[in-house]
C-alpha cells in the first residue's frame, strides 16, 4: 500500500517513517506554507529533503510560501490558528494523495507531544472523507525522544518552535 506522509520537517519524520515503512511504501510530502520567517521555511524544506535522501524515499515538495494569506485568515482568530494550519496542510495532503493514487496519507505532526492530536485526527478524517483517501492516525508520541536522538545523530537541523509567527513569538515570551 502506498502512503503519503505529510512532513513538517525532517526530524519529526524520523520516528513515523521508521514505523510506517514496514506497512507502507512511503512517499514524503512537504507542504508548510506558513512557517516563519522565510529562512526557517527554507531550512525545514532542505532538512526534509536531506532526511528523505538519506532514508531512500521520494519527497514531493510544494514550494508555496503563503504567510500573507495565513495572517489574513488568522487575524482576530488567533485561537483558531492551529486548526486552520492543520486543515490547510492535511487538505492539501489528501488532495495530493488522491491525485497520486495513494491508498492513504498521514502526518508527522502526530509525533509531537506539543500538537493537538484530537484536532489533527478530526481534521485528517474530514479531509480523508472529502477526498476518498484513508487517513492513517497513529500516536507516534511514544517515539518522540527516540526520533529526536536519531535526528541529532543524523545532524539534521532542528527547530525550537512549531513554525508560524505566533509560535515563534510564544517561544520567546515563555522564556521571560
Amino acid at each position: 500500500m502506498k502512503l503519503l506522509l505529510h512532513m513538517c520537517c525532517g526530524p519529526c519524520a524520523v520516528h513515523p517513517y521508521e514505523i510506517l515503512k514496514s506497512d507502507y511504501e512511503v512517499t514524503g510530502f512537504f507542504y508548510n506554507p506558513n512557517i516563519h520567517p522565510y529562512t526557517e521555511y527554507k531550512k525545514r524544506m532542505e532538512t526534509a529533503q536531506q532526511f528523505a535522501d538519506r532514508s531512500g524515499f521520494r519527497l514531493i515538495k510544494i514550494d508555496e510560501y503563503k504567510l500573507d494569506e495565513f495572517l489574513r485568515n488568522a487575524a482576530f482568530r488567533e485561537s483558531q490558528r492551529c486548526i486552520m494550519c492543520y486543515a490547510d496542510r492535511l487538505e492539501r495532503a489528501a488532495s495530493v494523495a488522491k491525485k497520486g493514487n495513494f491508498d492513504a496519507f498521514s502526518t508527522t505532526l502526530l509525533v509531537s507531544p506539543f500538537q493537538k492530536h484530537d484536532i489533527i485526527r478530526k481534521v485528517g478524517e474530514q479531509a480523508a472523507h472529502k477526498y476518498g483517501v484513508e487517513f492513517v492516525y497513529r500516536d507516534f508520541r511514544t517515539g518522540f525522544k527516540q526520533g529526536v536522538e536519531k535526528s541529532k545523530e543524523m545532524e539534521l537541523y532542528r527547530q525550537s518552535y512549531c513554525g508560524c509567527i505566533y509560535s515563534e513569538r510564544d517561544r520567546y515570551l515563555q522564556k521571560k
